[in-house]
């Protein structure tokens, strides 16, 4: 499925970037909060994930809101009324009569203040990791205070687009160096510093609590039980407010909607508009397996010593991360000096195989690949079957610096301009029958 284009909502004379995702289902206007940009969004394998599960039993409008990612920056802090007509304009540019607001962070205030203003237009809303209020009062004792207000527009000044900041925002990413590298990335092309800085002015001086009582369109609230940036009172505050609100606890401790278990999100959202979910996963699906082992390894690893071959390995594993999220790919497993990659095109599988293979020779590394497309069973994260035992069997085939794929592989890529050398027919080691493979050129 090729990312959504993105189009223009006019407010006045103010941009709003927006793309649409799926034909059917209610329309849901997802606003993220914290920070946007909706072509960085799609580049890591996760988000591009979630966003496409919401497309599969909704009509899903995402939009940079103002001050962020594509569109219009700031110039000076907007208001309240500016805000909820920005979201209006979208709906109208995306020819939405009704939809539910989904609202996360900074932008559940203004997506409350929508529907209690504009209920013809509001079918109901998705309140996630938000709040009523950013600053801290006696009547509000979970916001902000004025130190901790301090402590951000420091760490803004000193820090933004930096890999690394994430210990509060995404803990359960710590240890994921790609992700850490495509959040910093997110946060430089999606706010500058000062657009962030007006922004946090505009979340200090918030205050919706008066609103609450007067929502009167069906509400579901969700909040990381552990989240470390904007504790789970704030949730609880809001649905002990809103009539009829449900409430549900989500586990981990991130805040960044983006990271941590986003299926949990999707269901919650999908019983929530449709009656019922779906789960996280189909049980089998056709996907392109990509298999990647190192040439070599352990002669490699003797010559070099233990600290070098180890240095050598995060360099490898960084640079194939980056060219898996580049052609949209999702890494399914890592073991020593391989990984095991999926994907839902096989062109573009094929494409980030000769990627890698050129990235990881010019740190002097050559690899073995190997591609199948086939029917996989979804265990949890996880993919299983005779698809990927092929396919890692296609990878032991394979020569130095050399992607090889499956027949079936080159028969679904016709017609695209890739070209490939016949490598005859091979017996695999557990596979029943001779299977033809081909050198990806």
């Amino acid at each position: 499925m090729d990312r959504p284009q993105t189009s223009y909502a006019w407010n006045d004379s103010t941009a709003l970037a927006y793309q649409v995702l799926g034909t059917s289902g209610p329309d849901l206007l997802l606003v993220p909060g914290s920070v946007s940009h909706l072509e960085v969004l799609w580049d890591e394998p996760r988000v591009s994930r979630f966003l496409r599960r919401f497309a599969a039993f909704c009509r899903l409008i995402i939009m940079d809101p103002r001050g962020l990612g594509l569109s219009d920056r700031l110039t000076e802090i907007p208001t309240m009324e500016e805000r909820v007509a920005d979201l209006l304009s979208v709906l109208d540019a995306a020819e939405s009569e009704r939809a539910t607001l989904f609202g996360n962070a900074d932008t559940g205030p203004p997506c409350i203040a929508a529907a209690v203003a504009h209920p013809e237009r509001v079918d109901g809303l998705v309140l996630c990791g938000t709040y009523a209020k950013g600053s801290w009062s006696e009547d509000y004792p979970w916001g902000w205070t004025d130190q901790r207000w301090a402590d951000f527009r420091r760490s803004v000044r000193d820090h933004w687009g930096t890999p690394g900041g994430e210990e509060e925002g995404a803990p359960s990413m710590a240890g994921d160096t790609a992700f850490l590298q495509w959040s910093a990335t997110l946060m430089r092309l999606g706010a500058s510093p000062r657009a962030i800085l007006l922004l946090g002015e505009m979340t200090q001086s918030v205050d919706v609590r008066p609103l609450l009582p007067q929502v009167a369109v069906p509400t579901l609230v969700m909040h990381r039980i552990g989240d470390r940036v904007n504790e789970a009172d704030h949730s609880r505050y809001l649905v002990d407010r809103i009539p009829g609100a449900r409430w549900v606890e989500l586990p981990g401790d991130d805040f960044m909607l983006w990271a941590g278990d986003t299926d949990a999100i999707v269901d919650e959202v999908e019983e929530f508009l449709t009656g019922q979910r779906g789960g996280a996963e189909p049980t089998r699906v056709v996907a392109t397996v990509m298999f990647t082992d190192v040439v070599g390894s352990t002669e490699r690893a003797r010559a070099l010593g233990n600290r070098a071959w180890a240095d050598l390995l995060e360099v490898h594993n960084a640079r194939v991360r980056t060219e898996l999220r580049r052609f949209g790919g999702r890494e399914i497993d890592t073991a020593g000096d391989g990984f095991f990659i999926s994907f839902e095109s096989p062109a573009s599988a094929i494409r980030c195989a000769r990627a890698v293979l050129e990235s990881v020779g010019e740190i002097g590394v050559d690899l073995r690949i190997g591609l199948h497309t086939g029917e996989c069973d979804v265990v949890g994260d996880k993919l299983r079957g005779i698809a990927v035992h092929i396919g890692a069997r296609v990878a032991s085939e394979a020569g130095a610096g050399e992607a090889l794929v499956s027949q079936t592989v080159k028969d679904l890529v016709a017609g695209s301009g890739i070209e490939f050398q016949d490598r005859g027919t091979h017996e695999l080691k557990g596979v029943p029958g001779e299977w033809r493979l081909y050198s990806v050129i």
